[in-house]
């Protein structure tokens, strides 16, 4: 057991908190980093199975995504353009299969009205409210207390159009039912990305990939914090007064002046608090949960949907893999797809055998791409629900009104304690350059509050 004397002792080796860490040292406070996990790079994950690399976790890169863009570089990072070319695939509600180009669904004229003006409002609204703080809003409390599957259907009652645009927030991002988050988390979702119109475009939102796998920003980071960096240390206690904390992992007993909590807020609970947090906080993380995925990975020799000049690119609100793309890797002469199952499906599925789960899986990418589907050389499912230190993916949202209810308390500190998380970001929300921000946010936080309390002493 390491007994250590620091400034700052964070709490998780994802990218939120390995850059608040590099920030801080960069301002010459002293840090240490306490992983569970035997790695870093939290819910980023670039591993090799069966002789293919994937990335299990986070990997696409938006050009609004200035914070994460100016860190790779900073890292010496490269990215590469996800492959596009050829025509796309949609299967409608009817079940028809269709090949098509261009941004817009090849739907009937009645049904993309409807999907224009769903966006347009959508897009108002993002515009209107904005990431920063949509809670504070005059129409926040009207937004969150109906879900998001009723309020597309208040505004709209073609309801292929209502499940298309669903999908882009619903199984796209947040990964749960419209059911089961309310109206203002979408638009927050939107906002997050500049504007509902960035979501519903592929091209913008899943632009790039970074060569080598997105977990390197972490690693590189990681590497430059050396023997600051502990793993297999998993967070029991906190011990906390207004002016130091003790921080007790299995691996080390951390004094310090501040702790910052750099793991989603599902997690808070794995910690004890001692003295416990306020009540306030007690509530708000019982309303904020992570959704269900299964990120599915299908090599294959080669990249055979291109042969027929598809781009790898299908949608479909009703099948079982809603989306699919071309994820190929630079340089490789192999072809990978990469296909979600999200939320209630994903529920469906994991009843399931694994056999059985992965022939439904394969069967339905090839209702997109063609029965050369079916039979990869390689396939995994990234299930971030059954990992310990994740609990689900790809990040925390409210339930229903509670966005507006505590929202404006999520990233307020207990006195010495701060959050970080991509969870918590208001641009980025819930992508690795909402980490980014949220760690180098919260490092400045803390850098002035030292400065503070050293002029006061």
């Amino acid at each position: 057991m390491q007994n250590l004397d620091r400034d700052v002792v964070i709490v998780g080796a994802g990218p939120s908190g390995l850059t608040a860490a590099r920030e801080l040292k960069k301002a010459g406070l002293s840090v240490a980093v306490l992983e569970a996990r035997d790695r870093v790079g939290g819910r980023t994950w670039t591993d090799t199975i069966d002789g293919a690399m994937l990335e299990i976790g986070g990997q696409w890169v938006s050009p609004d995504q200035t914070a994460l863009m100016a860190l790779l570089e900073e890292l010496g990072l490269e990215m590469y353009s996800r492959y596009r070319d050829g025509e796309s695939v949609y299967i409608g509600a009817d079940g028809k299969r269709t090949r098509y180009t261009g941004d817009s669904f090849p739907v009937n004229d009645t049904t993309k009205v409807e999907m224009d003006k769903l966006v347009a409002i959508l897009d108002e609204l993002a515009a209107e409210i904005g990431p920063t703080e949509p809670w504070a809003h005059p129409k926040a409390r009207e937004l969150d207390t109906i879900s998001f599957h009723h309020w597309l259907r208040q505004n709209s009652s073609d309801e292929e159009a209502c499940n298309n645009i669903g999908l882009f927030i619903a199984g796209g991002m947040l990964t749960k039912p419209a059911h089961a988050f309310s109206a203002l988390q979408a638009v927050l979702m939107a906002a997050s990305a500049g504007s509902f119109s960035h979501l519903t475009d592929e091209d913008f939102i899943l632009d790039k990939r970074v060569v080598g796998g997105m977990q390197q920003v972490s690693l590189l980071q990681a590497a430059e914090l050396g023997s600051d960096v502990i793993l297999n240390s998993p967070v029991r206690t906190i011990n906390w007064e207004d002016n130091k904390v003790t921080v007790v992992s299995e691996q080390a007993t951390v004094n310090a002046r501040y702790v910052i909590m750099a793991v989603p807020p599902n997690l808070y609970s794995r910690v004890s608090f001692n003295p416990p947090l306020p009540r306030r906080q007690h509530q708000m993380h019982q309303h904020q949960s992570l959704g269900l995925v299964i990120k599915v990975h299908a090599v294959y020799e080669t990249p055979f949907w291109r042969e027929d000049g598809l781009s790898g690119t299908g949608f479909s609100a009703g099948a079982l893999v809603q989306e699919v793309y071309d994820n190929t890797n630079h340089g490789d002469t192999r072809g990978t797809l990469v296909g979600f199952v999200s939320d209630e499906k994903a529920d469906a599925v994991f009843e399931l055998s694994a056999e059985d789960r992965k022939k439904a899986i394969l069967e339905s990418i090839a209702g997109f791409l063609g029965d050369k589907a079916l039979t990869p050389e390689v396939y995994y499912e990234s299930d971030w629900g059954s990992e310990e230190w994740t609990r689900g993916a790809y990040a925390s949202s409210y339930d229903l009104g509670g966005l507006h209810r505590y929202g404006k308390d999520q990233h307020a500190n207990v006195g010495p304690i701060y959050w970080s998380s991509s969870d918590l970001a208001a641009e980025g929300y819930q992508h690795v350059d909402g980490a980014v921000r949220m760690g180098q946010a919260t490092a400045a936080r803390i850098v002035e509050a030292h400065k503070l309390a050293s002029v006061a002493v």
